[in-house]
């Protein structure tokens, strides 16, 4: 028997090339047989049908002799061509039993050549002192194996956490729900809303609404109250009109809602305070801003297009949510038209204005508001 005299190492990474090249050549000729195989059936498949039904034909000749019924002529046929199928299929089936038993064979063949590669004598003494140094030498740099756990005192909250997400995303949600319930509430409260038809003077009304309605909403309904006294109005349409809140023309989509959450202002006070009253704190200053609101104007498109050069349609404007108006500016406009006033009259004097006067100047601050 073949001795192989060298280091372990060698002889096993031999033994492992040996290994490796028997199985690129068992898989080889796998494929090729694979292959050898697809063709002989391409090419065979059509004899196979021909040479069946050849065969069937001439058999049918050879036992009927004379003349024959239809039915008898093909029960005939069926008969022939069953027993025909028959010996297909166990010619078949032994070519099977055959490839089978082929395969079993190479099997045991390539077991038996494993066996004998693997039974390769080598040189047991050299083989185990090399076995004993190398046992020793792993024996001696083996690392000592360290039992790992976790640190309980690490902030982990920041790791992902099913349950704790789980528990965020429903409170969550309970929490958008309990604010829709509180801002349902709060659209569905009533407020007073105290307006003016304007057609160059006011006229004051009075109508209660919801929060949540919108300003077309109010419109239908100051137009209800309004056709009653002015005939202009009998046959206008709610797209006919306009809201003028605080010099911002109000679009017909926004809500008194949107207003009083957001606590917008407009150029002459709060567009979200929707009743009228005066502040009594500083009624006689009118360069300090006031905590008043003014009733919001209703007036005919067609008379603001008529009238949009004159005062007070000349200060009106369009409502950008945008735009922030941090002071109100009619009051100053007014003290300084007062002040220009009072100087004419009075010669620069401004002692000599009486309270008359400066009743006068609120009562004309409250009519043009």
């Amino acid at each position: 028997m073949a001795q192989y005299k060298g280091a372990a190492s060698e002889a096993g990474r031999a033994m492992q090339l040996m290994k490796k090249r028997e199985k690129e050549r068992e898989q080889l000729e796998q494929l090729k047989q694979k292959i050898a195989e697809d063709n002989m059936v391409k090419s065979n498949i059509d004899k196979k049908f021909s040479a069946h039904y050849d065969a069937v034909e001439a058999e049918l000749k050879s036992s009927t002799v004379g003349l024959v019924t239809l039915n008898d002529m093909k029960a005939k046929q069926e008969a022939l061509v069953k027993e025909r199928e028959k010996q297909l299929a166990k010619k078949e089936q032994s070519k099977e039993l055959m490839l089978k038993l082929e395969k079993q064979k190479e099997k045991k063949r390539k077991e038996e050549q494993k066996r004998k590669i693997a039974s390769l004598s080598f040189n047991p003494e050299d083989e185990g002192e090399e076995e004993e140094e190398t046992e020793d030498e792993d024996q001696d740099y083996l690392p000592a194996k360290k039992k790992l756990g976790k640190n309980p005192d690490v902030d982990t909250s920041f790791l992902p956490d099913r349950d704790r997400e789980e528990e965020e995303n429903r409170l969550r949600e309970e929490l958008r729900q309990e604010w829709e319930l509180k801002q349902e509430k709060i659209k569905s409260e009533e407020i007073e809303i105290t307006f003016s038809y304007w057609d160059g003077s006011g006229h004051r009304k009075t109508v209660k609404m919801k929060k949540g309605n919108t300003i077309q909403n109010f419109l239908q309904r100051a137009l209800e109250v309004l056709r009653k006294d002015f005939s202009e109005l009998r046959s206008a349409g709610v797209e006919q009109l306009m809201y003028i809140k605080e010099d911002l023309i109000i679009p017909h989509h926004h809500s008194f809602y949107d207003f009083i959450v957001t606590k917008a202002r407009g150029k002459s006070g709060p567009l979200f305070s929707f009743d009228v009253h005066d502040d009594i704190r500083l009624v006689n200053d009118a360069t300090v801003e006031k905590d008043e609101s003014h009733a919001g104007k209703v007036v005919l498109r067609s008379w603001y297009e008529k009238n949009k050069h004159i005062f007070p349609a000349s200060r009106w404007e369009p409502y950008d949510p945008e735009k922030k108006w941090d002071k109100y500016t009619v009051r100053i406009f007014l003290f300084f038209l007062f002040f220009f006033f009072t100087n004419i009259v009075f010669g620069g004097n401004i002692t000599q204005v009486s309270l008359k006067a400066s009743f006068k100047f609120n009562l004309i601050v409250n009519l043009i508001s």
